[in-house]
């Protein structure tokens, strides 16, 4: 019989301090191999799929679905063979995790071959068998299914399929598993449709419809609030855990902290518009999103080079201002489990092309619930762009440990004065809100100032400042 040993559950990145077990992969008795994801679990930034640390079996849970474990407190017990557990008998060191652990367990992101204009597709990540514990979701025969609408076809329930643990893994990704458990769907009885035999998040909601009764997007109307979380009164009551929990503390943290001032400028920018639609018909951009936010990406991290004060933080407990030479540019973006602002380390050091490339998997990731805990830390200056909801801009809290972080507001069709006569210009609002301990007024000024300027010509900046 192999040694007993209990893992921990490590600190998933920096400043966390405790994460939500959001479901198990492998139940008591299972197999697993080293680096073998064997449990999700979901932190304030992430939802990290956990390697396993051994060659073993796993012997116990320490934590059931849904239950919160401290950083450091017991997650999960194995049996291993001293002999095959490739450490010596009664190591007990917590192995760092994903992205943060062995070489063969997360292999480096290779770039996308361009190939005759086309990037080839990544294949789907593999996700562990449902566990067997979980019971498959009874279909109520007093309840007619309601029609799936066309757009999105209905993935039928598998008379066969088993009630015991499937002899094969069910392919989805992490959010498209947490989506079925949180609906109470049983992975293993959808016919998956996505590509290689995935279950996608269509599937799921799908076979929800047809199980319940009723199309999964629409909240139950129940007294007692059932799935929706409606109270007896008709109001809503969510947990504030994950996301939304530490966006709560950081704004708090930063809002009372630094000192914040904001201003504003409003600026031409037909010339960046023609740049976009001009690298747009450009072959070398053919497999990179080429976007408006792109060229304000670039701005600012040339004028971050004309300014380096402008990429600073302030040190209290040292007493010191720590100016950065890497801009580790910072994108906001919207996600089902909040606002996330994962970061490109030295943007500075990018091209166009693969800062394109580094901007559309960042976003990608983020909203695929995929962002690694290791690129949600070390910003160091912020984008946010409320363009995209028709928001002219508006006046964003510092994220923590930055000094500054500029709006980008809606791009919209106004009458402007151009080389003395009034025309319709394509025009736009940018702001910048910094720390007013490290960021004076006449620096922030002169920043934006610079940016307004790329923006207004790309070109004929680019040459002037190069």
């Amino acid at each position: 019989m192999g040694q007993k040993i209990t893992f921990n559950l490590p600190d998933l990145g920096e400043g966390l301090t405790e994460g939500e077990v959001a479901a198990w992969l492998v139940e008591p008795g299972g197999e697993v191999k080293l680096n073998q994801p064997f449990v999700e679990v979901e932190t304030a930034k992430a939802l990290v799929e956990v390697p396993s640390p051994y060659d073993g079996k796993l012997a116990e849970h320490h934590a059931e679905a849904g239950e919160t474990v401290d950083v450091g407190a017991p997650l999960a017990s194995f049996e291993v063979e001293g002999a095959e557990s490739g450490r010596p008998s009664g190591d007990e060191r917590t192995p760092n995790l994903v992205g943060y652990g062995a070489k063969e367990s997360v292999p480096k992101r290779r770039k996308r071959k361009r190939e005759n204009g086309a990037a080839p597709a990544e294949p789907p990540e593999p996700a562990a068998p449902v566990a067997a514990a979980e019971p498959a979701t009874p279909v109520s025969p007093a309840v007619p299914a309601a029609p799936v609408s066309p757009a999105v076809p209905a993935a039928p329930v598998s008379p066969a399929a088993p009630a015991e643990a499937p002899s094969g893994p069910v392919l989805a990704k992490p959010p498209v598993r947490k989506l079925a458990k949180d609906l109470g769907v049983d992975l293993r009885r959808i016919a998956p449709t996505g590509p290689n035999g995935t279950v996608s998040r269509a599937d799921v909601e799908a076979a929800s419809a047809a199980l319940a009764g009723r199309d999964a997007m629409r909240p139950a109307a129940s007294a007692q609030g059932g799935r929706s979380g409606l109270a007896p009164s008709g109001e809503e009551r969510i947990p504030i855990k994950g996301v939304r929990k530490l966006t709560a503390q950081n704004m708090v943290a930063s809002a009372f902290t630094a000192p914040h001032s904001t201003v504003f400028l409003t600026c031409d920018v037909t010339g960046m518009m023609e740049t976009v639609a001009e690298l747009k018909g450009r072959r070398e951009f053919a497999d990179v999103k080429v976007s408006p936010l792109l060229l304000v990406a670039k701005a600012v991290l040339l004028a971050c080079g004309r300014h380096p004060m402008i990429n600073a933080s302030w040190d209290e407990s040292a007493g010191e201002i720590v100016v950065k030479h890497d801009v580790n540019l910072g994108i906001a973006a919207a996600t089902p489990r909040g606002l996330v602002v994962p970061n490109i380390k030295a943007a500075q050091r990018l091209g166009l092309i693969d800062l394109a490339e580094a901007m559309g998997e960042l976003v990608s990731t983020a909203r695929e619930g995929r962002t690694q805990p290791a690129d949600m830390t070390g910003g160091t200056f912020s984008i946010t762009n409320v363009g995209v909801f028709g928001i002219d801009t508006g006046t964003p809290i510092l994220p923590p440990g930055e000094s500054a972080i500029l709006v980008f507001g809606a791009v919209r069709p106004q009458p402007w004065v151009h080389e003395g006569e009034i025309a319709v210009r394509q025009v736009t609002t940018l702001g910048l809100s910094f720390d007013h301990r490290l960021v004076d007024g006449e620096l922030g000024s002169r920043f934006l100032a610079d940016v307004g300027a790329f923006l207004e010509d790309p070109g004929a900046t680019l040459l002037a400042w190069t």
